[in-house]
């Protein structure tokens, strides 16, 4: 999601540590009598310095709700404003309630997350047979596959017509560049494998196993499976993207109905509140006296917030005001991120999806959590808002969090500025394409992704993804045989490079891609495309 997705990764930019003075007593809190209104004003700045319509804060301290606020609007232009009742899509912070099924039916014995996934899915699998075989469902969770960050992503992302089981079935096809169990990289597509072994396990659809089972007994009424389940009346925020990186305005509203196990869901941070709620109280759900009931076992509760896959610690900070933010320690456990923050541990995670971006965090000493929602990509404005919220409770020297992702979001801009010269300078301006422009259209199709159709346009070509709507651009001559796809839908932020590689008879070999701007969001893997001509069109 900055890139979209800042948002489902784990980034230095969000991260927190501690110093010398770790695990300190800290001073007990009445959270009602605190006064928040420096809070609502780091809130207020992070909105603006972040160019933010809307925000919805919810803090849980001690088993209450102790700070339920929006802020700003809906959308652009429009009176409507942001309630703690505002529904935002959560993206990756679905992951967590997939898991947490997995969970339910682990506890049920009919699964074990130690089970191999084709004893699940028979039809199950990757691109090396070994990998197949020995795939766990606790892989399908912590991102150490051997999959590259966000590989498959095109099959879904921004939005596709495949259905769940054929985004599944085409992963045999994408390319494993890391060891198995050997390296964290963030991945989406195995969660929407672990949502058909929900299924599978137990004769029911995600959606109806969500519903009955996790969202009815937390009462988190207002909570949707995806965009396509918002109903009439429903109060939902509108996304927003800067096109180009410059222009904010709304994006338009999209669906994971095929992988909604890795981020389909919307909830407001009323609901989020009680989900952190059951969280904090160890898997427990409230309830009068005897009424108190579990949502997953205590065994099972503590399992999903072990680290399973390691993660390295950058060596520093993006920039040297988020000092305080560097953790200890980093890993990733079942749907959770996990590091900490000035000693104390944090259970937390981060959600990207067109127009919004959220973190959910949790510190679990100090039974407290806090959910931001937003409705534009920027992660900073997340990261901001939380670390503020975590230092009015944590009784820690204060950090100026708003100027502090101000600089790193001022650097990552001018990063990306300066790549985009760098390849300016290397340019070749005065090069043309070695075929007539003609020649370079036809049907390319990738192993795992399918086709994609290069055609006429006006005076020039257009490159068109065919399962994919949102994914159609004008070619715009670079150097050689060389591109730049514009993608018609500017807030997508997403043009590419198109690399037309010739054999020695200047017939098109194989088509390249890979997204121009670093900021541009990881799901977009346009570089684990390998497009070879279909049939005759070899140019």
């Amino acid at each position: 999601m900055t890139a979209r997705l800042i948002a489902a990764c784990a980034l230095a930019l969000a991260f927190a540590s501690s110093p010398q003075q770790a695990f300190a007593q800290t001073v007990p809190v009445d959270a009602q009598a605190r006064d928040f209104a420096a809070l609502d004003a780091a809130i207020e700045a992070t909105r603006k310095r972040f160019d933010v319509p809307g925000v919805a804060v919810a803090i849980v301290k001690d088993g209450q709700v102790v700070y339920e606020r929006g802020f700003g609007v809906r959308e652009l232009g429009k009176p409507g404003a942001v309630t703690s009742d505002t529904l935002f899509a959560i993206a990756s912070n679905t992951k967590a309630f997939t898991a947490t099924a997995l969970s339910i039916l682990a506890d049920e014995k009919k699964l074990s997350l130690d089970d191999r996934v084709v004893d699940h899915l028979p039809w199950f699998q990757m691109s090396d047979p070994y990998v197949t075989r020995e795939m766990r469902l606790r892989d399908l969770l912590a991102h150490r596959s051997g999959l590259s960050l966000g590989a498959g992503d095109l099959l879904y992302w921004p939005e596709t017509d495949y259905t769940g089981e054929e985004v599944a079935r085409r992963l045999r096809h994408v390319p494993l560049t890391g060891g198995f169990r050997d390296r964290y990289a963030y991945d989406n597509i195995l969660y929407g494998v672990a949502q058909l072994v929900i299924e599978k396990a137990s004769g029911q659809s995600f959606e109806r196993f969500l519903q009955t089972r996790i969202l009815d007994p937390l009462g988190m009424r207002a909570t949707r499976y995806n965009a396509d389940h918002l109903r009439r009346g429903d109060e939902v925020a509108t996304g927003h993207a800067k096109a180009d990186f410059k222009d904010l305005r709304p994006a338009p509203r999209m669906t994971w109905s095929n992988v909604a196990g890795a981020g389909g869901m919307y909830s407001n941070v009323r609901d989020m509140a009680r989900w952190m709620r059951v969280q904090l109280d160890g898997g427990v759900i409230a309830g009068e006296g005897a009424g108190a009931r579990r949502l997953v076992s205590e065994a099972r509760h503590h399992a999903s917030w072990q680290v399973i896959m390691p993660m390295n610690v950058p060596a520093r900070p993006a920039v040297p005001q988020l000092g305080a933010s560097k953790p200890n320690f980093l890993g990733y456990g079942e749907g959770w991120m996990l590091s900490d923050y000035r000693g104390r541990r944090l259970v937390w995670h981060t959600g990207g999806w067109p127009g919004m971006v959220s973190r959910l965090t949790m510190v679990p000493e100090a039974r407290l959590g806090v959910v931001v929602l937003t409705n534009a990509e920027v992660g900073q404005a997340f990261n901001a808002i939380t670390y503020s919220a975590l230092d009015t409770f944590l009784d820690v020297p204060r950090t100026d969090w708003v100027a502090a992702y101000g600089a790193a979001f001022d650097k990552a801009h001018g990063d990306a500025d300066a790549d985009w010269q760098a390849h300016v300078a290397r340019r070749d301006a005065a090069s043309k394409p070695s075929l007539p422009l003609a020649r370079y259209a036809g049907t390319y199709r990738d192993p795992w992704y399918g086709e994609v159709v290069v055609e006429p346009r006006g005076d020039g070509l257009q490159l068109r993804f065919a399962r994919s709507k949102n994914l159609v651009g004008r070619l715009e001559h670079w150097q050689h045989d060389s591109f730049i796809v514009r993608w018609d839908q500017r807030w997508l932020n997403a043009d590419a490079f198109v690399d037309f590689d010739l054999d020695h008879d200047g017939c098109i070999r194989e088509v390249r891609m890979e997204a121009i701007s670093p900021l541009t969001d990881f799901s977009f893997d346009f570089q684990d495309l390998r497009l070879a001509p279909v049939g005759g069109d070899r140019g």
